[in-house]
């Protein structure tokens, strides 16, 4: 949706996951003044005129963090002022480590309320190539400035750590940017120099691998279970929830690997497994950081501990992931030990019960959902429409596969 703003030309998406915090993008995109146009299920036109413009109106998020921070890196490289918003969720969720260094590049932000919080006035236009050098990997710090870079005087450089998540790049290289990638030992460097054009192109979205999780942890968690997505994504960069679970015994088979919108992608079928509990590689939270709640709900079921470290990244996501996912298990009779960068999980049967506190989090709320699939008595949540936000239909799929979520 943003690169096919910013191009020159059409572009056509198909696949598209269509939550609401997708929706709240495209609505963004087309106040920057782009032609958005939802053409069938899934699919997508967007003609952009080259660039962004001045929005008229605030441009509200919504609940859409990655939404947000790339919509700010983007609109920094043009000559304009916009005002970014968001719910009450987002706005407790942090925005610096993003506008930090938009602003080292020249954009300015005016905070309307707190500082390092939305609301936020950016301008843009003028900016500056910088070499950025992150300390912890995030995919949508790096996104931020890569897009910003698009239009920045130099060469813009971001060096991660580890590898996170590489979609942006390999999207930006679809729409006929160059971009390089230099291995630097466990992380790596990209560069992207400044006044590329991008044409709209094609697009083929694979199954998102966060949201293919729930209903595979359903199939290794429910008795007498055989589930299959199709389609799912395999980028390495994602794949270490599954990775995790083939660890702990699952029993996950992919077939039919093929390419898809310039990614790995197969087929996934999860069976009922007997799990046992590991210790998960702290190298690995860049590539599931998303996936440790469903992780964690499917620990429960586990024979032994389970050790999840080197994840502090969760307590600033839609909500403290780690607080309300131990609140939640606990709730449910399932021993946590919570941590400042982690937790751990002993595994045995779950007695459920309880209504869990989700604090609009869609996460938390549909892992709690799943664990209840196999809990021994009913498991609530307090509020499951912000589910809306990442997996519409995730209720009636999940019923459609035999569960039973009221």
């Amino acid at each position: 949706m943003i690169l096919g703003g910013m191009a020159s030309g059409v572009t056509e998406v198909e696949g598209l996951l269509e939550g609401d915090d997708v929706l709240a993008t495209a609505r963004a995109v087309e106040a920057f003044g782009a032609k958005v146009e939802r053409t069938g299920d899934g699919k997508w036109r967007i003609e952009g005129a080259g660039g962004f413009t001045t929005p008229v109106s605030v441009i509200d998020c919504g609940n859409a963090g990655t939404g947000v921070r790339l919509l700010m890196g983007a609109a920094a490289g043009y000559p304009l002022t916009a005002t970014f918003d968001g719910d009450g969720s987002l706005r407790k969720r942090p925005m610096k480590r993003v506008t930090g260094p938009l602003a080292d590049m020249g954009a300015a932000f005016d905070w309307q309320a707190a500082e390092d919080r939305l609301p936020v006035a950016l301008t843009g236009g003028t900016l500056k190539a910088i070499d950025y050098v992150q300390t912890v990997a995030s995919a949508q710090v790096k996104s931020a400035i890569l897009l910003a870079g698009l239009n920045a005087e130099g060469v813009t450089s971001v060096v991660e750590p580890e590898k996170s998540r590489d979609h942006t790049e390999r999207m930006l290289r679809a729409f006929g940017a160059e971009v390089g990638v230099e291995e630097m030992g466990e992380g790596w460097k990209v560069t992207l120099k400044g006044g590329q054009p991008l044409t709209g192109t094609f697009v083929a979205v694979p199954g998102d691998p966060s949201s293919a999780a729930f209903p595979l942890a359903a199939g290794l968690i429910v008795p007498g279970s055989e589930v299959t997505v199709e389609g799912v994504m395999l980028n390495s960069l994602r794949t270490g929830l599954f990775d995790t679970w083939i660890e702990m015994g699952a029993d996950l088979t992919i077939t039919n690997r093929r390419e898809a919108g310039g990614e790995d992608v197969g087929d996934i079928t999860a069976r009922h497994s007997t799990l046992k509990g590991v210790v998960v590689p702290e190298a690995r939270a860049a590539s599931m950081i998303d996936e440790y709640p469903i992780l964690a709900a499917t620990a429960a079921f586990a024979d032994g501990v389970t050790v999840m470290r080197g994840v502090g990244e969760m307590r600033v996501k839609e909500s403290d992931r780690i607080s309300l996912m131990v609140e939640g298990l606990r709730a449910c009779g399932v021993q946590v030990e919570e941590e400042p960068e982690g937790f751990i999980v002993t595994g045995g049967g779950v007695r459920g019960g309880a209504t869990v506190h989700t604090a609009h989090d869609h996460r938390i709320a549909m892992s709690h959902l799943i664990l209840g699939l196999a809990a021994e008595q009913p498991v609530s949540v307090d509020e499951p429409g912000m589910i809306a936000t990442s997996f519409p239909g995730f209720v009636e799929m999940m019923n459609g596969l035999g569960g039973r979520i009221d």
